[in-house]
């Protein structure tokens, strides 16, 4: 029988407390249970009033996490700064594993009091401690003038959404890290990490790629495009030890919305992940320069992609299209070994 989407929504966050609370109580590690203080009446009341206000917005799982087990949150530090995760990010990923949940939230916490003014004055690029060991977090861009502030590439929405003595709380549109069904632990980011050390991935003759790929997933899972996200990380082996582009440096990701229906079992899935991704770095300025039928390689040797010119009257693409599909969102994201473009739909794969 199917649901609404307001009672799926409630048995989702019914069902995303019982993970919770179990995970709380039969996975707790001896070393936690050592060490963690019992919730005093005021921190239960500040932990209720927070979560009162996660409630009224669309932040309703991490208010009913925040409610069930405040002490993951507020036990470790008598200040705390919670960058709670949006309703949409959570709802839209199924099977997040109990232990990779508590890890999850851990590692959105930070041990410091961070309301939005102090964020801002920190200078960018700085690294933040999380609740979870050995994890830090980055402030990714910090603009004073707008009053915009990232971490780990992910927008903070909700600037002060709560505002305690002890207690910040900050909306923010998506994940700090991929989330990967069945998956227990956190995908590590490279983002606080030393440039020698940007990935854990190496080619066939264990030379570090340097290709970001890391990062690259986790902007994606970050910013709307989590099936393609873990498409990606599922198929990732395979992409960087594919002998044809073994010293691959640059790299141009065509993000697709729409790779629902592709499971990471799905043989189909190396084919088309591969075909949405260039094997050099242009920007939507390279891409818009190009002759019309002018080629660009993927990483299907067998497949390349025809740019095609058009006059399109308000067309939010330009004035080309990438075999058949419209770059909706360019130059989403970049560094100096890749680019990412959100793209209409899914490229077609002539020979499926």
């Amino acid at each position: 029988m199917g649901c609404c989407s307001s009672d799926c929504f409630v048995y989702f966050i019914l069902s995303v407390a019982l993970a919770f609370m179990a995970v709380s109580t039969t996975l707790r590690s001896p070393s936690d249970s050592d060490t963690t203080v019992p919730i005093a009446s005021s921190s239960s009341s500040l932990s209720s009033n927070a979560s009162n206000t996660l409630r009224q917005s669309h932040f309703k799982a991490i208010a009913t996490l925040l409610h069930i087990s405040p002490e993951i949150f507020l036990s470790s530090s008598p200040n705390t700064t919670l960058f709670a995760i949006e309703d949409a990010s959570f709802f839209n990923t199924s099977s997040l594993h109990p232990l990779f949940l508590k890890q999850l939230l851990q590692y959105h916490t930070v041990p410091l009091m961070l309301p939005m003014n102090e964020l801002l004055k920190k200078p960018q690029g700085t690294c933040l401690p999380t609740l979870l060991r050995h994890k830090s977090v980055k402030i990714s861009t910090v603009d004073q003038e707008s009053r915009r502030a990232e971490v780990n590439h992910v927008r903070i929405s909700h600037p002060d959404m709560f505002l305690g003595d002890s207690l910040v709380i900050h909306g923010v549109v998506g994940p700090f890290s991929p989330l990967q069904p069945h998956s227990d632990h956190i995908i590590q980011s490279s983002l606080c990490q030393s440039d020698a050390n940007k990935t854990s991935v190496y080619n066939e003759d264990h030379v570090p790629v340097k290709i970001e790929w890391t990062r690259i997933v986790q902007l994606l899972s970050s910013n709307g495009f989590v099936p393609f996200a873990i498409g990606l990380h599922s198929v990732l082996n395979r992409i960087v030890n594919d002998h044809h582009h073994k010293n691959l440096t640059g790299v141009t990701i065509l993000a697709t919305p729409n790779l629902v229906s592709l499971s990471s079992a799905s043989p189909f899935l190396y084919e088309v992940v591969r075909h949405h991704i260039l094997v050099q770095r242009l920007t939507n300025k390279d891409l818009a320069s190009m002759p019309d039928k002018a080629t660009v390689k993927t990483m299907d040797p067998y497949q390349d992609l025809i740019i095609s010119r058009r006059e399109v009257a308000n067309s939010s693409g330009g004035d080309f299209m990438i075999s058949g599909v419209e770059i909706v969102d360019p130059d989403m994201f970049s560094s100096s070994s890749f680019v990412i473009h959100g793209i209409s739909h899914t490229l077609d794969i002539p020979h499926a």
